[in-house]
């Protein structure tokens, strides 16, 4: 192992790995350091109920990765190493309604929008992801560039000359405004609500959140076109598949080694790291994928030339709603109420804005929401290797929880002790009692479920604080031009040679590796025109 390298990558996470991979492919030394005794931060795959059983322990779903940049740097080369993915062809998602009402979404818009129940919703629907479709390069060259730069300019230029005046100044309305009152706005009936704004769970907003109303077409046309591709055998050997690329292209991966500080020189440049009392330097980089909180206040020096401004709002930086993940083993596939919903890879068992609504201000407010959204998975249904012969899985995610709940609003829970085993039961039970009414048959073919807490979530990756999985939250006021932190809206970071990357950062949360991609890039392309010169 090298004592000096060109490039220091902290954390390997989605972004880490992106960075690393891609850099190390242009021929730049790379060390990866992970504190962790594996590679992949929230990716992983482990027996966690029942032997033979596969269970994605906390991220499974990969569109936003086969849609970007990363996959198109990397893609190749992850596939030459094993990375095999399956997806869906027809019904790609669904929302179940409490009443039972089922409204789905096929990969076909066209197929999804025949459905609506007023024909002006169909057109509107239609309508909405080919305006996103005529203007992704744009949408998407703010999303995967550095908003304080230059570059984007070109983005703006192209929307303007694409939609005009009055065009561009819609899209900026959409972003002001949430997804619930986009919908409210666009459509007559609720099937875009009961689809879309579960979906904005996972971008770690909430249905009343700003931003819903650029998010609900840009989500709905990633799903349309990209389906929700899924790793065969498990997320796991998509982390296999990068070591295999890092390990090939002579990256020094470190795991089990916590970074205790960043050197910085004399002239105030970020040069190398502090591992477990061995220092290792960068000559060219060094990317850190953590919190803010963590960056400015724990690994920099005190007398690092960041202002005290910066430190103030890095201490002040906010974490969103907790988690939870709940897998479960089942004997055979589940007979739901709807039978479509057999086939479907991921649903969310929620009434839209107005039930998601509810249960993220419950938690909010630090309670247990009494109706939460149950974003249920079967990856089964597109990879029947993860489970034996005839069985079936569940995947499922809660997404608002309080890390230190005060209450519970189904009156039923002790939360005196926190998220101990019985209140994590506890709450267990009630998600499956919820996906038990629409597929009655659960209790019986049920063999066994793994609880994992928002605390578990914060001990297995520091990144998230509170239990939160996406790094912060991604309200606007702490997104696109203010992300990581108003003061530092740029991955460069106020100390010379170090790089802030991870879901923290632009263009925030997510399996897409986006900051990674585009700092990786940057640096490539400095390189480029040192060497031109």
């Amino acid at each position: 192992m090298a004592s000096t390298v060109d490039v220091i990558v902290v954390g390997s996470g989605i972004n880490g790995l992106v960075a690393a991979a891609e850099l190390a492919k242009s021929g730049w030394s790379v060390a990866l350091i992970e504190r962790a005794d594996r590679l992949g931060g929230f990716i992983a795959t482990e027996e966690r109920t029942v032997p033979g059983y596969l269970h994605d322990t906390y991220s499974s779903w990969h569109p936003l990765f086969v849609s970007g940049g990363a996959y198109a740097a990397l893609g190749a080369d992850l596939h030459r190493h094993g990375l095999r993915y399956l997806n869906a062809d027809g019904v790609v998602t669904a929302t179940v309604k409490d009443d039972g009402r089922v409204v789905v979404a096929h990969r076909d818009p066209q197929a999804t929008a025949a459905e609506f129940a007023h024909p002006e919703d169909s057109t509107a629907y239609l309508a909405m992801l080919q305006r996103f479709l005529d203007n992704a390069d744009a949408i998407g060259g703010f999303l995967g560039s550095e908003l304080r730069s230059p570059q984007v300019l070109r983005h703006a230029a192209k929307l303007l000359r694409h939609e005009k005046l009055a065009g561009t100044e819609t899209w900026l309305r959409d972003t002001l405004t949430s997804g619930r009152s986009y919908c409210r706005r666009e459509f007559r009936g609720d099937e875009a609500d009961l689809l879309w704004a579960p979906w904005l769970l996972h971008a770690g907003l909430s249905p009343d959140h700003a931003s819903g109303g650029l998010m609900i077409p840009i989500l709905a046309a990633t799903l349309h076109g990209f389906g929700l591709p899924v790793v065969e055998g498990g997320a796991g050997r998509f982390v296999d598949a990068f070591r295999a690329l890092l390990t090939e292209s002579k990256v020094d991966i470190r795991t089990g080694c916590a970074v205790e500080r960043i050197v910085v020189n004399g002239d105030g440049r970020a040069v190398g790291v502090v591992c477990d009392g061995e220092t290792l330097r960068a000559r060219r980089a060094v990317l850190a994928s953590v919190t803010p909180s963590a960056l400015y206040n724990e690994l920099l020096p005190a007398g690092a030339a960041v202002s005290p401004v910066v430190r103030a709002q890095a201490d002040r930086f906010r974490h969103g709603r907790a988690a939870m993940q709940i897998h479960v083993a089942l004997s055979s596939p589940l007979t739901w109420n709807d039978d479509r919903l057999a086939t479907v890879p991921l649903l969310h068992l929620s009434d839209g804005s107005a039930s998601t609504a509810i249960a993220c201000a419950e938690a909010e407010a630090g309670l247990l929401p009494r109706r939460p959204t149950v974003v249920v998975g079967q990856q089964h249904v597109l990879d029947p290797s993860r489970v034996p012969e005839g069985a079936a899985a569940l995947w499922l995610q809660l997404q608002e929880l309080p890390f230190a709940p005060i209450g519970d609003s189904g009156d039923e829970l002790d939360v005196s002790g926190g998220w101990t085993k019985d209140l994590a039961q506890g709450y267990a039970r009630r998600v499956i009692a919820r996906v038990a009414r629409h597929a009655p048959d659960l209790p019986e073919k049920l063999l066994s479920f793994d609880v994992v807490t928002p605390v578990d979530l914060h001990a297995a990756n520091p990144n998230a604080v509170a239990g939160d999985p996406y790094g912060g939250s991604a309200e606007l006021d702490q997104n696109l031009l203010w992300r990581p932190l108003p003061a530092t809206g740029r991955h460069a970071t106020p100390v010379p040679g170090l790089w802030h990357i991870g879901a923290s950062t632009h263009p925030g949360p997510g399996l897409g590796g986006g900051s990674g991609h585009l700092v990786a890039q940057h640096l490539l392309r400095r390189d480029r025109r040192s060497l031109r010169r």
